[in-house]
């Protein structure tokens, strides 16, 4: 090309970079801050609980039935009819499977809080008949509760074991629940954020479950000794349920009594009047009876079973701590001692000449011992993450309290209403029991 053409190409370039450089110029800072531009994670998404009470409430309410006959030639076993009102079945199930559905449970999901079951026997030779009935029916309320906070589990109730224990009516529901878990694997291994857990976690997460777990400590204390003093409230109604029912029973004895008056007895004595009266009073005394045991359960059923329930749950807390202390910090202190150890024999390998194919098998123990303890730490700290959510389970469940409250006072107005009222009824037909200026008002 000829000088003349040269310029007039280079004629708008010149024009094209002086109008670049006078456009405003962007900061984009060094390599190594560009870390800082990613996305941030959405932290009430992943961290944070977004859940109601009434919502856990609502996710599920699961009946556990028990079934009167005993199946098996030579090992009798209680069989249990389980509902849920979600999936809208029924299915039978006995403890045996409850037991392998709370293992495969706790394999799946190590870091989130899982209900214990209640024991399988009591201690033989201990315990009468009666109290075998009662183990028995303490024992399906358990299960009932542990199947209720599994179901209504933020994380639990839309996984497929739930799903296979509720639903599935085949033979071998227990060879079913260990397949699926085998086929899953655990929470670390298939959820998303895992590996991630540790840029969610705020900096004084240690600070925090500190005190939240000092917290729940003393709430469990002191839900504790409202569940016993509400025990023996229904233990009281009971007895009083008794002491009524006995009350009439030894009139309804008196006034059974045909035996003449003796000579003795003055002309004016009523008692002949009085005692036939006496027999028809053990039927209201019956009634009330019946009313106080129907008190009984009302605070059985609505009060001390939903301390129980909430109690069930904030043990299930503690033992979650405890496995994040015994399990996975300790694990990671033991992986880290075993790698100081292999350390040391690869420097001392070293220093005095061994041969090759032993130091290049301590270089490869050394390198899986550290791919070992990078898994442990994520595993920390997605057990941390996975503690920091259920902290907030707890707390969500804390509202319970008033749902408590509110039937323990139902319970208390519907129990002295329905009791009054038959005292009402009973007080005008003592009025024959009474004559001349004695009466109802009158004092002995």
């Amino acid at each position: 090309f000829g000088k003349s053409s040269v310029c007039k190409t280079a004629t708008p370039i010149l024009v094209v970079a002086v109008w670049l450089s006078e456009l405003p110029k962007p900061q984009l800072g060094e390599p190594r801050d560009l870390s800082t531009l990613r996305m941030q994670p959405a932290q009430d998404d992943v961290l944070t609980l977004s859940q109601t009470l009434d919502g856990l409430l609502a996710k599920d309410t699961v009946q556990v039935e028990l079934i009167p006959e005993k199946k098996g030639l030579f090992l009798k076993h209680v069989e249990y009819q389980v509902t849920s009102q979600r999936y809208k079945i029924s299915v039978y199930r006995r403890y045996s499977d409850f037991d392998v559905f709370h293992e495969v449970l706790l394999q799946r999901f190590a870091y989130r809080v899982v209900p214990a079951l209640p024991p399988k026997r009591m201690l033989k030779g201990v315990l009468t008949s009666l109290s075998e009935r009662e183990f028995i029916e303490g024992r399906r309320r358990g299960l009932g509760r542990f199947i209720n906070l599994v179901a209504r589990h933020p994380f639990f109730s839309e996984d497929e074991l739930v799903k296979t224990f509720l639903t599935f009516s085949g033979s071998d529901v227990q060879s079913r629940l260990r397949d699926t878990c085998k086929k899953m694997g655990d929470e670390f291994m298939i959820n998303r954020i895992a590996t991630q857990a540790k840029e969610y976690l705020p900096a004084d997460i240690q600070a925090q479950f500190s005190t939240s777990r000092e917290m729940i400590r003393n709430i469990h204390n002191s839900f504790q000794r409202l569940r016993d003093r509400a025990e023996k409230m229904v233990e009281r109604s009971k007895d009083n349920a008794s002491d009524l029912l006995m009350f009439g029973k030894e009139l309804s004895t008196l006034g059974s009594d045909a035996s003449p008056l003796p000579s003795l007895a003055s002309s004016q004595s009523t008692w002949g009047t009085l005692r036939q009266s006496l027999k028809s009073l053990s039927v209201e005394f019956a009634v009330l009876s019946d009313k106080a045991a129907q008190q009984g359960r009302r605070e059985e059923d609505d009060v001390v079973e939903k301390l129980n329930l909430f109690l069930d749950l904030l043990q299930s807390y503690r033992d979650l701590c405890e496995r994040h202390e015994k399990g996975v910090l300790h694990e990671h202190q033991k992986a880290l001692h075993k790698y100081s150890v292999m350390k040391r024999q690869m420097m001392s390998a070293t220093v005095q000449p061994k041969e090759q194919a032993s130091v290049e098998q301590l270089e490869s123990r050394i390198v899986q011992q550290e791919n070992a303890i990078q898994t442990m730490e994520l595993r920390n700290y997605f057990s941390l993450f996975c503690l920091h959510q259920e902290t907030q389970l707890i707390f969500t469940y804390l509202p319970i309290t008033s749902h408590i409250l509110g039937s323990f006072v139902n319970s208390q107005v519907q129990g002295h209403r329905e009791m009054g009222e038959v005292w009402s009824e009973l007080q005008p037909k003592l009025g024959c029991l009474f004559s001349g200026n004695n009466g109802l008002k009158h004092s002995v």
